[in-house]
């Protein structure tokens, strides 16, 4: 079996008043987007601060290729933090420039220009990009040095839905060159798109962690159904159904979804406003965490 290339071990993070990792061990095969999700204060940004090298562990080890962090890691890292501030008065290739010149081997400044869509922005004043934009120069300065392991720190937090779908066709094709990559998101929808293993955190503990798919699969049956709740009757709630309730919906999931449809029917729950759709990743992070998604 060959080693991961990135192995988190018992890891741990004390603070004076509370534990933000209360040990955590996982492992991450080369080549694949492994993501990091929690609620805030789940002890998701510790952890990849402590795997970037950042920030020391109260206890435990962070391995890259077998070994602990240092020199080798520093050169084949690449890291895109939530924020980053540039130069002022500087273009978007000479600030490209400016952090290649920190490594010893790596993509050309025109290498990076051409991954990241920004030839046509090259001599812009790197104050004058749209949210989006500055994005694409912030991974594209996380790729000089061509990195084996790109960590993404929740990259898309406040962009516009085009520039998050778009950015998210750069972070696949980099994934499409067998790069490691790192992602942490407050976005359910951007780790289903891109992940191919995901832990949950939440209370600074691993609650569940595997491909987002058998995840899915094992804490959902096929199908899940939605109504409004003002629609949902207070006698209703006695059904034998597998009812979650929100703050403004009620959701149902079911294997077997004529069973379900003619239990509510008898029950006169109204249906006009139902919804019928598959268990998504959301789902499965209320059902775990009992949190609403938060920024």
């Amino acid at each position: 079996m060959s080693t991961p290339i990135l192995e988190v071990r018992d890891l741990v993070k004390l603070y004076a008043a509370a534990t933000a990792v209360a040990g955590v061990s996982f492992s991450v095969p080369a080549g694949i987007c492994f993501g990091l999700l929690g609620p805030n204060g789940a002890g998701k940004t510790t952890t990849i601060e402590m795997m970037e090298g950042i920030l020391p562990p109260t206890s435990g080890q962070v391995l890259y290729r077998g070994e602990t962090l240092g020199t080798r890691f520093r050169q084949e890292a690449g890291i895109l933090f939530q924020k980053t501030a540039l130069q002022d008065f500087l273009t978007v290739r000479q600030s490209i420039a400016l952090f290649r010149g920190l490594y010893d081997r790596g993509l050309t400044v025109d290498e990076v220009l051409r991954l990241c869509a920004l030839e046509k922005l090259a001599s812009r004043d790197n104050r004058k990009l749209s949210g989006g934009q500055q994005q694409r120069l912030l991974l594209a300065i996380a790729l000089v040095n061509d990195p084996a392991v790109l960590f993404l720190d929740e990259p898309t937090t406040g962009l516009d839905p085009q520039a998050r779908r778009n950015f998210w066709e750069l972070v696949q094709s980099i994934k499409a060159q067998r790069k490691t990559i790192i992602l942490t998101t407050h976005y359910m929808e951007e780790a289903e798109l891109l992940c191919d293993d995901i832990v949950i955190l939440d209370h600074g503990r691993i609650v569940a962690q595997g491909p987002p798919r058998r995840l899915l699969h094992e804490h959902f049956a096929q199908v899940l159904l939605e109504l409004p709740r003002q629609d949902f009757p207070a006698a209703a709630r006695a059904l034998p159904l597998n009812i979650l309730e929100s703050s403004d919906r009620i959701e149902i999931t079911t294997d077997n979804l004529e069973a379900t449809l003619r239990t509510l029917l008898a029950a006169q729950v109204p249906l006009g406003h139902l919804r019928i759709r598959p268990a998504n990743l959301e789902d499965l992070f209320l059902e775990l965490t009992g949190t609403e998604l938060r920024t």
